[in-house]
């Protein structure tokens, strides 16, 4: 593990630290997006289905676990917590997330590790695979739902800004990790184009949320 990767983790950790904190220290989730942390929820659960098969590490399965389970207490909290899910924003949290999901999955049947315009063969089609294409693809889309609740809102928090703050680092943690890992090791090579597009945006996507927020 290398140091960008260390210090993604750390920041994406620090991102749902906060997010927690505002929500149960303030007992609201008002200028969060429910939809945008249920597409991430589902980001970690179709990421890390090898969660159970593949042991890389201690620290690996740990992540995996708090990412998860973090992702599942955000999104069981707006839902279901009888206080906080009074303060949740439904008229203007009402992008069509289903849409992104769709998307992601398409371009995962089209596009992942195994599975190119260039080459395809029928016995390198793997739904691990699919699915961990499929996480990529939609958690760079799944911000959209909250810039769209933000800008709508026009009402900013220093906690949800400091949540997008540090998600927007773990971002671009990731892409530094990614190029440093396309340089020094041989079998990741193919797949870094495509997670390069994927991530790109979402980086714009937090930089266009930090300047709203320093607007607001």
């Amino acid at each position: 593990m290398n140091i960008f990767r260390f210090a993604g983790d750390v920041t994406h950790l620090i991102s749902i630290l906060v997010l927690l904190l505002k929500i149960y220290a303030t007992k609201s989730c008002s200028g969060i997006s429910l939809k945008t942390q249920e597409l991430y929820a589902l980001v970690f659960l179709a990421r890390y289905l090898d969660l159970f098969t593949d042991f890389v590490s201690v620290y690996n399965t740990v992540m995996k676990v708090v990412f998860i389970v973090s992702s599942v207490a955000i999104v069981w909290c707006m839902r279901v917590d009888r206080v906080v899910r009074r303060s949740y924003e439904k008229d203007l949290d009402t992008f069509r997330h289903h849409f992104l999901i769709l998307t992601s999955f398409l371009l995962a049947l089209l596009v992942h590790e195994k599975f190119t315009f260039q080459e395809y063969t029928v016995y390198t089609l793997s739904s691990i695979l699919i699915f961990w294409a499929v996480s990529i693809y939609l958690e760079a889309l799944a911000i959209l739902p909250q810039l769209v609740l933000l800008q709508r809102s026009g009402n900013v928090d220093n906690l949800t800004g400091q949540y997008v703050l540090f998600l927007g680092a773990y971002r671009a943690f990731y892409i530094l990790n990614w190029i440093y890992r396309y340089f020094t090791e041989q079998h990741f090579t193919r797949w870094i184009g495509e997670s390069l597009r994927a991530m790109l945006p979402d980086v714009f996507i937090c930089l266009r949320m930090l300047i709203l927020i320093l607007d607001l």
